[in-house]
């Protein structure tokens, strides 16, 4: 950047610059992913699988014996992001208006915070394209997820539904039902629910209403007075207004892995004077465990 592209700013007389002074949303990945560290170019989760049901021993006969197997793998690469901007030596010297390089600075790190949740919610906005597949072969919300003993699970709802207090009772009921790769039921609970801005009102009456939401009926509400999900978390990065999705209590399941922490620089050019900034950062986004999530992408 040069004198070229900043011509008032290098005046006297100007009342005000704006544009790069509005606050910043707090983090939301944090509403969705687990965060875990790491050393590695990349990282890999291996499905372990236990062991089925006993059976009956007859008088006098043998034990059965079982064999617990490895499964399928989910693999996090971790990416490089980064961005820079250079400032020449006239335009930091004739700047009427603050240090400009101070200026860009907080700009950069507020790039840099703004595409890590967009590669975050990436995930989600792309829990139903078949572009993007899981460890196990399929789509992060899908009806099919194979379990290793045969059959399938579902984590969103074989019609996609808006939110609503049904919606939300049925996927509260499909999270309870869940197994593990064995067919057999696990203890895994609702947590969080996730949605798009345009879905708050609508949240928060289901959420919030002492009694059923939307009916004459003096009915409890069930879904708060579980108190399972409680506040819902509005990203404000999620494309479709009409998804929606609940994370919940399973381990492994939706994560991020922090490679290496935000690193910033700055270094001056021998030869221009010019002033250049960098900042970059490693990470991942992805998931393991799809009973970590349950999702629907609305009508």
């Amino acid at each position: 950047m040069n004198r070229s592209q900043f011509g008032k700013g290098m005046q006297d007389g100007l009342n005000t610059l704006f544009g790069m002074s509005y606050d910043a949303h707090i983090e939301q990945y944090t509403d969705i992913f687990e965060t875990h560290n790491s050393e590695k170019a990349f990282e890999e989760d291996l499905l372990m699988v236990g062991l089925g049901g006993a059976v009956v021993k007859g008088e006098g006969s043998a034990v059965t014996y079982d064999a617990g197997a490895e499964g399928w793998v989910a693999r996090y690469s971790h990416t490089t992001i980064s961005l820079a901007f250079a400032i020449s030596e006239e335009a930091v010297e004739d700047g009427r208006y603050g240090d400009l390089g101070a200026k860009y600075s907080r700009a950069l790190a507020k790039s840099m915070r703004y595409t890590k949740e967009v590669r975050g919610a990436s995930v989600l906005n792309n829990a139903f394209d078949s572009g993007y597949l899981g460890g196990d072969g399929k789509v992060l919300c899908a009806t099919d997820h194979p379990l290793w003993s045969g059959g399938t699970f579902a984590n969103r709802p074989t019609t996609h539904a808006d939110l609503s207090e049904e919606s939300l009772e049925d996927a509260c009921i499909a999270i309870g039902g869940f197994v593990d790769d064995r067919g057999i039921p696990v203890q895994i609970k609702e947590k969080k629910l996730i949605i798009h801005r345009s879905n708050q009102p609508t949240a928060h009456r289901i959420l919030q209403s002492a009694l059923r939401s939307g009916t004459g009926n003096n009915d409890a509400n069930y879904l708060k007075d579980s108190g399972h999900l409680g506040a819902p978390a509005i990203n404000q990065y999620l494309q479709d207004s009409d998804a929606w999705f609940i994370t919940t209590t399973a381990p492994d399941g939706l994560k991020h892995f922090q490679r290496r922490k935000l690193r910033r620089g700055m270094e001056g050019d021998f030869e221009t004077g010019n002033l250049r900034y960098k900042a970059s950062e490693r990470y991942s986004f992805s998931w393991t465990d799809p009973r970590g999530v349950y999702g629907s992408a609305g009508v």
